[in-house]
């Protein structure tokens, strides 16, 4: 996608928008993906480097980035498909109609922006208190590592969780009106149809199969991520790393 998305630019003055959401969607993944596993390669290959070399706020930091960042661009993709597919007469759509070329570099931009301000200080505090937990080790009680946690992010933890809820407050009531507007429009070719298969009744459907898919992988993300960051989990712990596998596997549905 990104390789098809960018061959389209190349040699162009002007990129289409949804060129430029799709690359930024994409690259961000990409670089998610391969941020995560060279994080795995870590701690698994080179633990006490890992640890030692003060590593952890550093791949905390890009690792919330990105995590923003997809949920933001996700969620701008969400806004697109609405805004370009939905057949509401409402002066306030027909606006964005006509701006939404315009709009989306901002968009972009303004994603990029949020993603890096709810970063740095959430992984900076999270780098503070990995200090006082170093490695995991056996005779470490987990109980009391999640407690130091809790107690040393304070007030961080509900502003990040409003944070990366704004993304999703988009996308739920872009694709909600998106889904009743593909829904309306596919009743009334049903009651206009002739009996004959007719395939722009079944490209509807499939658009609303489409996006209902995304919407859910997009609500798998956002939870496995909030339930990540409020730390409910101890740290280390099977239900942890069960959040970042399933957060590891849900962009590569979204972006099928």
């Amino acid at each position: 996608i990104l390789a098809a998305s960018s061959s389209s630019c190349i040699g162009s003055k002007t990129w289409p928008p949804y060129d430029m959401i799709m690359i930024s969607l994409s690259s961000s993944k990409f670089i998610l993906q391969s941020w995560s596993t060279l994080d795995f390669l870590l701690t698994i290959f080179y633990e006490s480097f890992f640890y030692k070399e003060n590593m952890y706020g550093v791949v905390m930091t890009i690792f919330t980035f990105l995590s923003y960042s997809c949920l933001c661009f996700g969620s701008w993709l969400t806004v697109f498909y609405c805004i370009k597919v939905s057949s509401f007469t409402q002066s306030f759509f027909i606006w964005l109609k006509l701006r939404i070329a315009r709009l989306v570099p901002w968009m972009l931009l303004a994603s990029w922006l949020c993603s890096f301000a709810a970063a740095i200080p959430f992984a900076w505090d999270v780098y503070s208190v990995h200090e006082n937990i170093t490695a995991p080790s056996s005779m470490t009680n987990s109980s009391a590592r999640r407690t130091t946690r809790k107690d040393s992010l304070g007030l961080l933890i509900p502003l990040c969780n409003a944070a990366i809820g704004l993304p999703l407050i988009l996308s739920v009531v872009s694709s909600v009106l998106l889904i009743g507007s593909l829904w309306v429009h596919t009743r009334r070719m049903q009651n206009n149809a002739s009996g004959f298969r007719d395939p722009s009744l079944e490209a509807h459907m499939k658009a609303i199969k489409s996006v209902c898919s995304f919407f859910i992988f997009h609500i798998t993300y956002f939870i496995c991520l909030l339930l990540l960051y409020s730390r409910v989990f101890s740290p280390f712990s099977d239900k942890e790393y069960l959040c970042i596998v399933i957060m590891a596997g849900c962009p590569t549905g979204h972006t099928m």
